[in-house]
């Protein structure tokens, strides 16, 4: 079972994975390279601090493309999100072992 790193929601991977993408979206930031031209989309683990950047490179070539494909870019950068979480902090966490006698 995993939790929303920003709220109490909990579910499966892909039921968190959408509810960030639907939820969430005002958590994640952009940044555009001035030599190339190209869109970043930025998340950062709310855990440690650290950030992670995913590439538009279509959005270069087609300005309605970020508009267009915003959900799909979401979904993707956070699913670096949750690999990170899972990686790096161990999450969804193993469930507890039950105490003998129970289960």
């Amino acid at each position: 079972m995993f939790r929303c790193p920003y709220c109490e929601f909990s579910g499966k991977r892909s039921e968190v994975h959408n509810h960030l993408a639907e939820s969430h979206a005002d958590t994640l930031g952009t940044r555009v390279d001035e030599f190339t031209g190209h869109t970043f989309f930025i998340v950062t683990c709310p855990v440690c601090g650290a950030s992670y950047e995913q590439v538009t490179k279509k959005a270069r070539r087609d300005p309605s493309f970020v508009s267009e494909y915003e959900h799909e870019i979401r979904l993707v950068v956070f699913d670096l999100l949750l690999y990170h979480l899972q990686g790096e902090h161990n999450l969804p966490s193993p469930p507890s072992p039950l105490p003998m006698g129970e289960g």
